[in-house]
């Protein structure tokens, strides 16, 4: 298992260009099928797995309290696992193909409502002569104007960025690249931010960068979003991936076409863009609540 495993992770991070947090999740998942096999069911050969193995993973799964939505995902990981088997010319049946997801309750992306964020723009720039205030303010404000992900936030680099065009360049998952459009106000701040940087000295090709010039990671960005989101104690979750969820959603409400909002995103198909229109509908629902005589 182990040598098809490392083959597999292989793929994931060097073809399908997977994020380092994707493929370690893929991984753990595998590993953890694997563990279960050995000291549960007495498997240790990957071609004696059979459909009832996946089975009696999933019912101990669910045993052990963990929810449906993360048992589907790790269905979905063992299920591509066995794909990448195929393709490489082993030849086995995937044990997974009877297998059906578990139903889950739906979920709607958490956003924040657009008077609030406002409120927060207002609080996040003290010192404008600080480049790592303006450089907190900014990556909220790209967050939010873009719809960014934090991980094409942190690879974003300065030659990416058009001042001329008003477009950035955004390489999001998969390797696919996509042109995101910049507003002039977004494209003032971004300028003034680089130009205080190179003021100051520091020198890097990242336009987010730590203050020893590195390139930002991860940890950061979150700490820096948290940190102004926790302004507003409606909020209840306060990542980078809601001023996502933000972002889309705000345009939903005042009309933006669908497959417009898909390929800003980077989204792969419509599917995935479609839950912001169920917020949308829920912000007409309230409207019409608080509007209509007979609601």
């Amino acid at each position: 298992m182990q040598h098809y495993l490392d083959s597999f992770i292989s793929y994931l991070s060097k073809e399908k260009r997977y994020s380092k947090h994707t493929v370690n999740a893929y991984r753990k998942d595998i590993e953890q099928f694997n563990s279960f096999l050995s000291t549960q069911m007495e498997v240790v050969d990957l071609f004696f797995i059979k459909n009832i193995h996946v089975r009696s993973w999933i019912v101990t799964m669910v045993e052990d309290g963990i929810a449906n939505r993360s048992i589907n995902r790790k269905i979905v990981t063992l299920r591509n696992f066995y794909k990448f088997l195929r393709k490489s010319n082993i030849e086995l049946r995937n044990p997974c193909d009877k297998i059906q997801a578990l139903k889950t309750p739906k979920r709607l992306p958490s956003f924040v409502q657009e008077k609030d964020l406002r409120n927060t723009f207002e609080l996040i720039v003290q010192d404008t002569s600080d480049p790592f205030q303006w450089r907190d303010y900014v990556i909220v404000e790209l967050l939010y104007n873009t719809g960014l992900r934090r991980s094409e936030l942190i690879n974003l680099q300065k030659s990416d960025i058009s001042f001329n065009r008003n477009v950035m360049r955004v390489m999001g998952k998969g390797g696919k690249e996509r042109l995101v459009p910049l507003s002039d106000t977004l494209i003032s701040d971004l300028k003034k931010y680089l130009d205080i940087l190179n003021e100051r000295g520091y020198l890097s090709d990242k336009v987010f960068i730590t203050e020893s010039s590195k390139k930002l990671y991860p940890k950061a960005v979150y700490n820096i979003v948290k940190k102004y989101l926790s302004l507003l104690t409606t909020v209840e979750k306060k990542s980078p991936h809601v001023l996502r969820h933000s972002f889309a959603t705000h345009l939903m409400n005042r009309g933006a076409e669908l497959n417009a909002v898909k390929e800003i995103l980077g989204h792969s198909s419509l599917a995935a863009t479609q839950v912001y229109t169920h917020n949308s509908i829920e912000e007409l629902k309230s409207i019409y609540k608080k509007a209509h005589p007979k609601s």
